[in-house]
């Protein structure tokens, strides 16, 4: 019998997007290293550092259990969205109910999904800020949705002109992603900025989204929109135990909004996913409740040690940078004499051997800049930094 030819297509949706930029380098990365290259890795933020031993102590004991390894409720156990309640109130002074306000997920990527499923039809539009996390485009795109792009500007302290949204054409824009403190540029939010964002929420009908990770990360004074009066009305606010609890391949975020939101949105997950398996939530519950030396420690001191040597490397690749930065990475604006970012970073990477992100891959605005990672250990660090002033 002859071989059939197939002539099989991907869905259309395919080519709105492109495979994520950090899936594709790292497996050039990977190959250098299988080379023998030794590339060092300061282009992702995935903290290097183990949760704390009582969370560690209480997912061993729990596991062990013979009972506990069946299907999970899809709105996560009460622990755990009593710790996340216990979070906000801890560190935000916001009260929200465990029950009603609350929706674990299955890491905060998967959430941007749900959100955009349950509140965006195809064709309606969405307000993204550039530079921004590349997911909240690609899944936008995937999903029929018409990019409206917001600009964030230096010179602006990378907060957005709301005179300029105001020019816009707000009809049909259903969500605004925010994400304070800024991922790529590290810019603080205020509460004077929060406070304008719920005010063009309500004034346009428009659901505001902020992704709140890095709040504890190198940051004294962390805070939430939800603090705002009338937030829980009109927005979302996404937080993460990847970053301040380091448990990013735990996969375990959550959303806090008021109950109306949280059923629209479980009716989505509820058909996508189910529970993550409960001893990971129990000891997710108890890394919620870290003390404050553990956060000192690792959100603050560790990570204020590594940025200084990050800067020395900022400033021996000629960039400049706001030093009032927070979060995990540090932002720097590339020198005049090269044309494009792209062309220090693949500099660095293939003569240093230094992966270092550079900053178009978060819109046009970040065409001019780099972003160092600070989940590296300060050895590596240190040798990122002699490598680099070798071939410069």
């Amino acid at each position: 019998m002859a071989d059939k030819q197939y002539n099989i297509h991907p869905a259309n949706r395919l080519e709105t997007i492109q495979e994520y930029y950090f899936s594709r380098k790292l497996k050039e990365v990977a190959q250098m290293n299988a080379e023998g290259k030794n590339v060092i890795n300061l282009g992702i933020g995935s903290p290097d550092m183990p949760p704390s031993t009582e969370t560690l102590e209480v997912l061993n004991k729990e596991s062990l259990k013979p009972d506990v390894h069946g299907y999970q409720p899809y709105v996560g156990i009460s622990e755990l969205r009593d710790g996340m309640a216990f979070f906000y109130k801890r560190w935000y002074n916001v009260n929200l109910d465990p029950k009603t306000e609350i929706l674990p997920l299955i890491g905060s990527k998967e959430g941007i999904l749900h959100v955009t499923l349950a509140f965006v039809n195809p064709g309606d539009k969405v307000l993204i800020p550039n530079p921004g996390y590349p997911t909240y485009t690609s899944l936008s795109k995937l999903l029929g949705a018409k990019i409206i792009n917001y600009d964030l500007m230096e010179d602006n302290g990378w907060q957005p002109n709301f005179d300029e949204l105001e020019k816009m054409d707000l009809s049909d824009v259903k969500l605004m992603w925010t994400n304070y403190p800024n991922m790529p540029t590290g810019a603080s939010a205020s509460l004077n900025l929060f406070q304008k964002l719920v005010n063009f929420a309500q004034k346009h009908n428009i659901v505001v989204v902020n992704d709140n990770p890095y709040s504890l990360i190198l940051n004294e004074h962390p805070i939430s929109l939800l603090q705002i009066e009338g937030a829980k009305d009109c927005c979302i606010e996404f937080n993460s135990m990847s970053k301040s609890q380091n448990m990013p391949g735990w996969r375990v975020g959550w959303i806090s909004t008021n109950a109306q939101f949280i059923q629209w949105i479980l009716k989505v997950k509820s058909n996508v996913d189910s529970g993550m398996f409960k001893p990971l939530q129990l000891a997710a519950a108890q890394a919620l409740h870290n003390n404050d030396e553990w956060h000192q420690e690792h959100n603050i001191n560790i990570y204020a040690k590594r940025r200084n040597i990050a800067e020395a490397i900022m400033k021996t690749l000629g960039c400049t940078f706001d030093s009032t930065q927070v979060g995990m990475f540090l932002w720097g604006r590339i020198p005049d004499s090269y044309d494009n970012v792209e062309i220090l970073t693949e500099k660095v990477l293939h003569d240093a051997k230094v992966f270092i992100t550079p900053g178009f891959i978060f819109g046009s605005n970040g065409n001019r800049y780099l972003r160092i990672s600070l989940c590296a250990k300060e050895s590596q660090l240190d040798e990122a930094l002699r490598r680099i002033k070798t071939i410069l």
